[in-house]
């Protein structure tokens, strides 16, 4: 009986952290990382510093979605959601907390330690991210928290560097413009099951087929803001990239029909190439 039982726990320890792992979203945590780093590279940070500021945004990221989880494992468990380790029983509730709470208190150091400026603009970022879990997600509000947390990812960089400034106006709007779409984006395939749940953010209020028809205005927009916004003539590899940014951001919630995550990874798809056009065109971030 002792060997069974010791048994038991073992198998249960490698899927309870396979389940805690998932839990924390792990498809936008990196996908935020990476673009935090590949705007530290573009800006110039130090191997050191760009450690820094990838650990400070990849804890933040971690605490926000694990945050998420734990929050809505209740109305994920009514909703059936697959995917949900907690909602499943596959992780307890506690630990996701634990684990949010834990990665909350990385990120605080970490993001003080690249400058109090970037610091306190990173934590204030995250602190909306909180918010839009905790409160504003089933509001009209939903898509601010989006949009102050990539807007504030340009920052982040050029306040870390030594001589700290803030970022060009072009970067942090088109940050801005990429946090709704976003947003809107990864809403759109759990439109119906949100509603019924009683979540009213902003894409639940437009609809399915509004927010469809919403999502490529703002991919479209930042893709715009970084071809015009820079000072010189615009160049035939800016206009090349707008017109695939905007096929990619058109295309998208068409295919969002066989593919549920299409729409988002237009959306990803949009902020790669303008992330390539910003570091392409040797843009300085400030």
């Amino acid at each position: 009986m002792g060997g069974a039982r010791t048994s038991t726990a073992a198998t249960r320890w490698p899927g309870r952290a396979a389940g805690l792992a998932l839990s924390c979203h792990p498809g936008p945590v990196a996908a935020v990382t990476a673009l935090a780093c590949a705007l530290g590279v573009g800006a110039g940070l130090s191997p050191a510093r760009l450690a820094l500021v990838g650990a400070a945004v990849l804890a933040g990221q971690l605490s926000v979605g694990w945050c998420n989880d734990a929050f809505d494992v209740g109305r994920d468990a009514r909703a059936g959601r697959r995917g949900k380790p907690a909602a499943e029983g596959a992780v307890p509730v506690r630990a996701v907390w634990g684990a949010a709470a834990v990665a909350l208190a990385l990120c605080v150091p970490l993001s003080l330690a690249c400058g109090p400026l970037a610091g306190t603009v990173h934590l204030a970022a995250v602190a909306a991210a909180w918010l839009y879990n905790l409160r504003l997600k089933a509001t009209a509000l939903s898509w601010l928290p989006y949009a102050v947390g990539f807007a504030a990812l340009p920052s982040l960089v050029t306040l870390s560097l030594p001589e700290a400034s803030w970022p060009r106006w072009w970067t942090v709007a088109a940050g801005a413009l990429l946090g709704v779409a976003a947003h809107l984006g990864d809403t759109l395939p759990d439109i119906e099951e949100d509603r019924a749940a009683g979540i009213r953010g902003l894409p639940h209020r437009l609809g399915t087929t509004g927010t469809r028809l919403l999502l490529p205005v703002p991919l479209l927009a930042a893709t715009a803001v970084l071809v015009l916004g820079p000072p010189g003539p615009v160049d035939a590899r800016s206009v090349a990239v707008l017109v695939l940014a905007g096929a990619a951001a058109l295309l998208g919630p068409v295919l969002g029909r066989w593919w549920r995550k299409a729409a988002l990874a237009g959306a990803v798809a949009v902020a790669a190439a303008d992330l390539v056009l910003l570091l392409g065109r040797g843009t300085a971030l400030s």
